[in-house]
């Protein structure tokens, strides 16, 4: 049975159910769904594996990877619950030590009630592809950074928040969700547009051209930076030490 994703809202956050035999020809499409999961931006990511079975070790990898991109942006925790028991031995291996595994949805549920995020603030706002639309989202990362007594960054967050809208405004023409989060490390920004064409790295982009160098300020100044898909699109993030 092929690996089947469904993703579902809760109070907790976003429960994503897997379901089928997991191999490495399913790391590819699992990692994706999960990274528009992410993309949403939830309050956690639990995932169920209880119907959930390994026909390749080296597949649950994908989890780590999920989680990873999840600790840089946007914050949330993940937290696997309910799999069988030879899954669960597997996911006790030194490799998955950081992985939160626990017995049961209720588990899970409580884990995070004993556990809370620390420090969690956010503002957004949806964009038009208009050429205002830069100077809105400078505006919206000032009064975020003044907002959370963070006077230090409102240059460095200001400028990505230009660069990543503009980007949008040039190049992806759809309307856009520009969101500014406080984690207890780190400033992140972010902008979700309807676009599923990704950005190309800062080395991509010819020495000589006069537009499309925006992310190469944006590489320098940020902590980190990437792109994932989204359900209808992409977000590209960059974060900023707090």
């Amino acid at each position: 049975m092929a690996i089947a994703y469904q993703a579902r809202g809760d109070d907790a956050g976003l429960i994503g159910s897997i379901s089928g035999s997991l191999g490495l020809v399913d790391v590819t499409t699992l990692h994706t769904n999960l990274l528009k999961s992410l993309a949403e931006q939830p309050s956690a990511l639990l995932l169920d594996l209880s119907e959930m079975y390994v026909t390749d070790p080296l597949a649950l990898a994908v989890f780590s990877a999920a989680a990873r991109q999840a600790a840089r942006w946007p914050g949330t925790p993940v937290l696997l619950f309910g799999p069988p028991t030879p899954t669960r031995e597997l996911l006790s291996g030194h490799a998955y030590r950081r992985l939160s595994v626990l017995d049961s949805l209720d588990a899970a549920r409580a884990r995070l009630v004993a556990d809370p995020e620390a420090g969690r603030a956010t503002v957004s706002d949806d964009l038009l592809p208009v050429s205002g639309a830069a100077r809105h989202a400078r505006d919206l990362a000032t009064d975020a950074c003044l907002r959370w007594d963070l006077p230090q960054l409102a240059g460095p967050a200001t400028l990505i928040a230009n660069e990543l809208v503009s980007n949008v405004v040039d190049h992806a023409h759809t309307m856009m969700t520009l969101r500014l989060s406080l984690r207890p490390r780190y400033l992140t920004i972010a902008v979700r547009d309807g676009s599923a064409t990704e950005v190309r790295p800062p080395g991509h982009v010819p020495i000589d051209a006069r537009r499309g160098r925006g992310l190469l300020l944006v590489d320098a100044t940020a902590h980190a930076w990437g792109c994932v898909p989204s359900a209808d699109g992409k977000v590209v993030w960059a974060s900023l030490r707090r």
